[in-house]
């Protein structure tokens, strides 16, 4: 057992007793860590009310052997996830983060770019702006850290570079891109246009106030999602339960 610190972002909170909860979150130094915060439900304790869904925190917990729940012993809150105007939909793309958070990373294995991914997507989400960004940012930040992000330069069969003015093709189970030539109609795939990829290449390179400034046709969002969906459904093995709450 050790004694480990982390700054953490709070994705998932069930019950254990009257007093206590089983915390799930996601740091940025040690990955995800399930832990128990005895006293957690006490208004007075070593948590100070910082354990609230989505809240960002520095936490002390001991690590137990495998298997184990680690044990949470202390929590100080650096800021909660308020939603400008108590916007809902703001409220389902925190809840949306979380949940790839939890379902598509291990535990204890460190990916602190994504924590940081996590934290602008749902500073972003507070502050009111276009939701769309935000998400799709974080989406592809999450895949390329899981190693499930196509590439989006060359097809995957012949390696031919994906030129502009060329409709290609998603292909699902691969995770990648194919070209013209080198679709089949057996593969279960989903049509790219050229303008769509370089889009999102140039989600991949932009951030902050530049991406914020991008301009989503509708197709192209429609493309960009049938793609990410299709991608994230495939590693989780269903659809996205806050997907359908979530409003672009």
């Amino acid at each position: 057992m050790s004694t480990e610190k982390a700054d953490a972002l709070v994705i998932r909170l069930a019950d254990f007793s009257e007093s206590s909860k089983v915390v799930t979150l996601f740091t940025r130094q040690q990955g995800k860590v399930a832990g128990l915060a005895k006293g957690a439900k006490r208004l007075r304790g070593p948590f100070e009310a910082a354990l609230d869904l989505l809240s960002e925190c520095r936490v002390v917990f001991i690590r137990k052997s495998s298997g184990a729940l680690d044990l949470l012993t202390e929590a100080q809150l650096i800021r909660r996830f308020q939603p400008a105007g108590r916007d809902l939909n703001a409220l389902y793309g925190g809840y949306y983060v979380a949940e790839l958070l939890d379902g598509l990373t291990e535990v204890h294995d460190p990916h602190p770019d994504l924590y940081d991914a996590a934290i602008a997507a749902l500073a972003g989400l507070a502050e009111g702006s276009e939701p769309r960004i935000p998400i799709l940012q974080f989406e592809l930040q999450l895949l390329s850290e899981i190693g499930q992000l196509p590439d989006f330069e060359a097809c995957s069969v012949c390696h031919r570079p994906i030129v502009v003015g060329e409709q290609s093709r998603y292909w699902v189970s691969q995770g990648s891109l194919l070209c013209t030539e080198c679709g089949r109609p057996e593969y279960q795939h989903t049509e790219m246009h050229s303008g769509t990829i370089a889009l999102l290449r140039t989600l991949l390179e932009s951030k902050g106030s530049l991406a914020s400034r991008l301009t989503i046709a509708p197709q192209q969002f429609r493309e960009l999602r049938r793609l990410l969906t299709a991608a994230i459904s495939h590693v989780l093995e269903r659809r996205p339960k806050m997907l359908s709450m979530l409003k672009f």
